[in-house]
């Protein structure tokens, strides 16, 4: 579905990321995948190229809060494969700090992280995607910017801001062949959900109307299709893909 393609995935070493990342590959795509620190990004290369050698994956580690690192990157990337074809702006942190210990720096580490990091990745790569004729941005929301959480007010304040971002790029871009879309993930099996008890999750699946928690593949397969020739009338839209449990 994605052959020939070249994608960059931020936020690309494990959990969700991951299965973007090897989702793309096994659908033909090109992948540079972002992450957070050397170690984890040589990590996530060694076992994607053990799994099947013939895929063509490369790894770099910016530190997504600065534009100026982010833009020289994704330069290096176009310089590279001679294209960007998909944006894949996954990287983010969670938070669930009730609202009495919140800090200033806090608030700021997770609005930075989650949104001014897209923002640092969508300059440079929005010229590039206009001088090639076009190309297609996927953010990564989640549910909580539909209907909030208890505690943690900062990402559900992010994800909202991803969603704004999301379908202003689309009607800004569209002209110029670049389609913007998001992805809103509900409670998904990823290393801090496993690490969960028992007496926590059920509860969880519970409340889901699917009655499972979602795996990273269902994610994943979300973004396939946002990435997808499949897709080519589809932007500004905010996918959720959450067993329903946000309403």
């Amino acid at each position: 579905m994605l052959k020939g393609k070249v994608a960059v995935v931020t936020g690309g070493t494990r959990g969700i990321g991951y299965a973007i990342v090897r989702k793309y590959l096994e659908n033909g795509a090109k992948v540079v995948l972002f992450g957070s620190r050397e170690e984890t990004v040589n990590k996530a290369l060694s076992s994607l190229r053990e799994e099947n050698s013939s895929w063509e994956v490369s790894g770099y580690y910016p530190n997504l809060s600065d534009a100026s690192e982010v833009k020289e990157v994704i330069e290096k990337i176009k310089a590279q494969y001679g294209r960007i074809d998909i944006l894949v702006n996954n990287a983010g942190i969670s938070d669930s700090t009730p609202i009495d210990n919140y800090t200033e720096e806090q608030f700021t580490k997770v609005m930075q992280l989650n949104v001014n990091a897209i923002f640092n990745a969508v300059m440079p790569a929005v010229k590039i995607m206009k001088e090639q004729g076009g190309g297609c941005i996927i953010n990564t929301s989640s549910m909580v910017s539909l209907c909030g959480q208890p505690s943690g007010v900062a990402y559900p304040t992010s994800k909202s801001a991803v969603n704004g971002l999301t379908w202003s790029l689309a009607r800004e871009l569209g002209p110029s062949n670049i389609r913007v879309n998001a992805v809103a993930p509900g409670i998904t099996n990823t290393d801090m959900v496993a690490a969960l008890p028992e007496q926590m999750i059920q509860p969880l699946i519970n409340a889901i109307p699917l009655r499972r928690v979602g795996e990273p593949e269902d994610v994943a397969n979300a973004f396939l299709f946002l990435a997808s020739d499949m897709a080519s009338y589809v932007t500004g839209e905010i996918l959720s893909v959450d067993g329903a449990m946000r309403t």
